[in-house]
C-alpha cells in the first residue's frame, strides 16, 4: 500500500507542489484548503481552516475514513505578516500565531491518536529560515516560525516511544504567491519607520520574486519522508540563506545585528 499524505495549504505555492510532487511518486495525498472545491488538482482535496478545530477534526476524520490511515503530516499552511513592532496591530499579531504556530499544534494533536494507534508515523513541520533569527520588519513571522522550531523539538523527544518521527523544514525564498497572502502593516504617514519599512517591503517582495522553484521544497520533503532516520532540522534555501544561520551560532551578537543591518539598509 502507499503512504498517506495529508498536507495543509495544498492549493497553491510550496505546498502545491509538495503535493503534486508526491502525488506523481505513488503516494496517496490528500490536500487542503478553505475552499477546496475551487482547486483543480489531481489529488484528492479536503476542507480545513486551520484555526477551526472543529473543521480540522471533519478533515482528519475524513482523511482517516477514505484512507484508512495516516502516514504522513506535513503541516505546511502559513500566513506571512510585515511590519514595524511598535506600527502592527496586537490582533494581526495573534491571528499570525493562530495560523503559524496554534493552527498547527491542532492539526497535530487531531493525527497523533491515530498515528499512536498505528505505532507509525511523521510528522513534517514547514518552518523557514527566518525563524532562526529576528529579522527587521518580520519579526513576528520570524517569531511564530522559530517557536514552531522548538516545539518541535519537544515534540520529537515525547511521541518517539509510538514509533512517531518529527521534522521542521526550513525554507529560505521561494518564488510563491506567499506576498499576496501577507498581511502588511500600512506604511503611516505619520510611523517613525515610514521610510525604512518601504524600503523594506520592496526588498522582500523581489526576494521572493527572485526565489527558487518551490520543486526543490517537494524534493527535499520527499527524501526526508523516504529516510527512515531522518533529522530534526533540515534547511531548504540558498548557499547564503543557509550560511546566515552558521553566522549567527559563530559570531557575537553586536557583529551578527550589523550584518543584517546594513543587508536591510537600516
Amino acid at each position: 500500500m502507499s503512504k498517506t499524505v495529508f498536507i495543509t495549504g495544498a492549493s497553491s505555492g510550496i505546498g502545491k507542489s509538495i503535493a503534486l510532487y508526491l502525488h506523481d511518486k505513488g503516494y496517496t495525498v490528500f490536500g487542503t484548503s478553505r475552499n477546496p472545491d475551487k482547486v483543480n488538482v489531481p489529488f484528492q482535496m479536503v476542507a480545513l481552516d486551520v484555526t477551526n478545530e472543529e473543521s480540522i477534526k471533519n478533515a482528519v476524520l475524513e482523511v482517516v475514513m477514505k484512507a484508512g490511515k495516516i502516514d504522513v503530516l506535513i503541516n505546511n499552511a502559513g500566513k506571512g505578516i510585515t511590519g514595524p513592532i511598535e506600527d502592527t496591530p496586537t490582533e494581526e499579531m495573534k491571528e499570525n500565531f493562530n495560523t503559524n504556530f496554534f493552527g498547527v499544534i491542532d492539526v497535530i494533536k487531531a493525527v497523533l491518536p491515530y498515528m499512536r494507534e498505528q505505532k507509525s508515523g511523521m510528522i513534517i513541520n514547514t518552518t523557514s529560515i527566518a525563524g532562526y533569527m529576528g529579522l527587521p520588519f518580520r519579526g513576528i513571522y520570524s517569531s511564530s516560525k522559530g517557536a514552531l522550531e522548538l516545539v518541535t523539538e519537544a515534540l520529537s523527544m515525547e511521541v518517539k516511544s509510538f514509533g512517531i518521527k518529527v521534522v521542521n523544514v526550513a525554507p529560505g525564498d521561494f518564488a510563491t504567491n506567499i506576498a499576496a497572502g501577507r498581511y502588511h502593516t500600512p506604511v503611516f504617514e505619520n510611523s517613525a519607520y515610514k521610510e525604512k519599512y518601504a524600503e523594506n517591503l520592496a526588498l522582500m517582495d523581489a526576494h521572493v520574486d527572485s526565489g527558487a522553484d518551490p520543486i526543490l521544497m517537494a524534493k527535499a520533503i520527499h527524501q526526508i519522508i523516504e529516510n527512515k532516520n531522518p533529522k530534526i532540522h533540515y534547511k531548504v534555501g540558498g548557499f547564503m540563506e543557509k550560511f546566515s544561520i552558521v553566522l549567527k551560532r559563530v559570531l557575537p551578537d553586536k557583529v551578527y545585528e550589523k550584518l543584517l543591518m546594513n543587508h536591510y539598509k537600516l
